[in-house]
């Protein structure tokens, strides 16, 4: 029977969130697994920043787009 239990390590001892479930005395197999710190925030674009420096494409796509989103789009009043 394998499964996961989360705990905290404390010197020669580690402190199980939960119950084993296991009768006092019965021998157990402990593999030990140090999960990984969480990223801080935003560690992933920081990742994949400067991923399409070299698009030769790239430039003109975002100067497209900063044209399209400076263009009025509210509507004009017209006057009778």
């Amino acid at each position: 029977m394998a499964r996961t239990i989360h705990g905290i390590a404390r010197g020669r001892t580690i402190e199980l969130d939960e119950d084993l479930g296991i009768a006092e005395g019965q021998p157990v197999e402990i593999q030990v697994n140090v999960p990984q710190p969480a990223q801080p925030w935003g560690a992933g674009i920081l990742r994949t920043a400067g991923a399409l420096a070299d698009d030769p494409h790239w430039d003109g796509i975002m100067d497209e787009i900063h044209k399209a989103r400076r263009l009025e789009r509210r509507p004009q009043m017209v006057e009778e």
